[in-house]
C-alpha cells in the first residue's frame, strides 16, 4: 500500500506544461467556433422540418376544432423556439473572432446566458405547449384508432417527453456548457497572450 502511495504522489507532484502556440490555440478556437455555428444551423433547419412536416397536417380534414387548435398550439411553440435557436446563432455569427475577439468573448457570453434560458426557461414552456398541442390534437385523432394503438400512444407519449426532460435534456445542458465555457476559457487565454506579446 505504501508502494502505491508513493507513486501516486510522484504522479500527482509531476506535471507537464504544455504551451500552445497563439497561432494553434487560435487554430483550434476556429475549429470549434465553426463547429458550434454549424450545430446551431442544423438545430435550426431540423425545428424548421419538423415546422413543415406539422403544417402539412393542416392540408388534412379533420372535424372537429381542438384537432386544428392543437396543430397551430404545436406550430406555434416550435416556431418561438426556432426564432430562440436564431438569435442564438446571431449572437456567435455577428462577430469576426479574429478581428475583434474581445467583442466575439462578450458574444460568446451572452450566447451562454442565451443558451442557459433556453435550456431552463423555454424549455418548459416549450414542453408545456407540446403536451397541450398534443392532447388537443388526439382528442380526434385517436377515436380513429384501435384500442391497442390508443393505449400505446397515451402511454409512450408522456413517456417520452418524461425521458426527455430528464436523461437527454440533462446530457445535452451539460455537454454544452461544458464546451462554451471552454471556448470561453480559451479566448480569455487567447486574450491574455496576445496582451503579452
Amino acid at each position: 500500500m505504501q508502494e502505491f502511495d508513493h507513486i501516486q504522489s510522484l504522479w500527482q507532484s509531476h506535471t507537464v506544461a504544455v504551451k500552445l502556440s497563439a497561432d494553434e490555440m487560435l487554430a483550434q478556437a476556429k475549429k470549434e467556433v465553426n463547429s458550434m455555428r454549424n450545430r446551431s444551423i442544423l438545430n435550426i433547419a431540423g425545428l424548421g422540418l419538423s415546422f413543415l412536416a406539422v403544417a402539412s397536417l393542416l392540408f388534412f380534414h379533420f372535424q372537429s376544432w381542438t384537432t386544428y387548435a392543437g396543430i397551430s398550439v404545436v406550430l406555434i411553440a416550435i416556431g418561438a423556439s426556432i426564432f430562440m435557436l436564431y438569435k442564438g446563432h446571431r449572437l456567435i455569427s455577428k462577430n469576426d473572432f479574429t478581428t475583434h475577439p474581445n467583442e466575439f468573448l462578450t458574444s460568446l457570453k451572452e450566447y451562454q446566458i442565451s443558451r442557459f434560458n433556453l435550456h431552463h426557461k423555454m424549455y418548459w414552456i416549450y414542453t408545456a405547449a407540446l403536451s397541450i398541442g398534443s392532447a388537443l390534437y388526439f382528442i380526434e385523432v385517436l377515436s380513429y384508432m384501435d384500442l391497442w394503438a390508443q393505449v400505446l400512444i397515451v402511454v409512450f407519449t408522456p413517456l417520452w417527453m418524461i425521458f426527455c426532460s430528464t436523461l437527454v435534456r440533462k446530457a445535452v445542458i451539460r455537454k454544452d456548457r461544458e464546451r462554451i465555457s471552454l471556448l470561453i476559457e480559451k479566448f480569455e487565454r487567447l486574450g491574455s497572450q496576445f496582451k503579452e506579446q
